[in-house]
């Protein structure tokens, strides 16, 4: 940010004019500077006219502007549980138990009530459909504050904060191809479940039609895409889902990426990944959502060299037994 005189012209207090510009300085070559703004050509500044001087910082993209609580609402619509019921602008989600993400309430924002009327509230929505009061959160944030000072404590012990990362889709989709095996499985999308999709989840099999429905959604007018890498003889090797959801038609979320452990290290997760940013870029989605445990190195490293970097983290609370 650079404050300069501007010759020949009077400010508001009847002083010299003064102005600022800001951008990135590209000389230093007395007696001149050269800065170049945001947009147009660089623009050349005498030393003589430079008041002051300080270093900004450059402003983070805009996905990483997104509030968690904005980016948690957005991804909610990728991933739509079976029932919802709101409270203040807290969300109950069930959905006969598949999922933690579909059977908690997102508390975000203000529950429009004493606390202790929202805990109550939700500890008899969840109890009348016989499924455990779980609470998503995100670390830091007021509900998880409140939740925990009113006993709440972590409804998986010891386990890592699930990590919300983002990326860019065209920076993801250029690194994606640069890492792509030599010669690639075909890979098929598919709009809804099928059967050999589902084949080797047993936690989805159990769920049954509430899994189905879960992974069928996301919300009305919402897209989803469901990739598989095939084998003849072994049936489906490698998979994921995409979906993108009415209320930020630009964000497309990633979930259920999956290997087969005896094809693991063999690049089939980057054919996953390629086919799913490829997707959602068809699409127009600019932004494309993760959630990975911080405790995965592997799944973190992998991430990373495709520009995914951590927007905020999140856990699930539950009142004490």
């Amino acid at each position: 940010m650079v404050r300069r005189v501007l010759r020949g012209e009077t400010g508001p207090t009847g002083g010299p004019a003064m102005t600022d510009l800001l951008g990135t300085l590209e000389s230093w070559t007395p007696p001149v500077i050269s800065v170049r703004p945001e947009s147009g050509a660089p623009v050349s500044i005498a030393l003589a006219d430079v008041v002051s001087g300080k270093p900004v910082p450059p402003r983070p993209p805009v996905r990483l502007r997104v509030s968690p609580d904005q980016a948690e609402t957005w991804a909610n619509d990728s991933w739509t549980a079976l029932e919802t019921s709101r409270l203040g602008s807290w969300l109950l989600r069930a959905s006969a138990g598949y999922s933690a993400r579909a059977n908690s309430v997102l508390a975000v924002g203000s529950p429009g009530v004493p606390l202790g009327d929202a805990v109550t509230a939700v500890q008899a929505f969840y109890a009348s459909r016989g499924l455990p009061p779980w609470a998503q959160v995100v670390v830091g944030s007021g509900p998880a504050e409140d939740l925990a000072a009113a006993g709440w404590v972590l409804a998986r012990p010891g386990e890592a904060d699930t990590l919300f990362q983002v990326a860019s889709v065209a920076q993801a989709v250029r690194a994606v191809r640069r890492t792509l095996p030599p010669v690639a499985p075909e890979t098929t999308v598919s709009a809804s479940v099928t059967p050999d999709w589902l084949a080797d989840d047993d936690r989805a099999l159990a769920a049954g039609h509430a899994a189905i429905g879960v992974l069928d959604g996301p919300a009305a007018g919402g897209e989803v895409g469901l990739v598989a890498v095939h084998d003849p003889a072994e049936g489906v090797m490698a998979k994921g889902r995409v979906a993108m959801g009415p209320a930020a038609p630009d964000w497309a979320g990633i979930t259920n990426v999956w290997v087969s452990a005896d094809r693991r290290r063999s690049g089939l997760g980057t054919v996953v990944m390629a086919a799913l940013l490829s997707w959602a870029a068809e699409r127009g989605a600019t932004t494309a959502y993760l959630q990975v445990r911080g405790d995965n190195p592997a799944a973190l490293a992998a991430y990373d060299r495709l520009g995914f970097t951590t927007h905020h983290a999140y856990r699930y609370l539950t009142p004490p037994t």
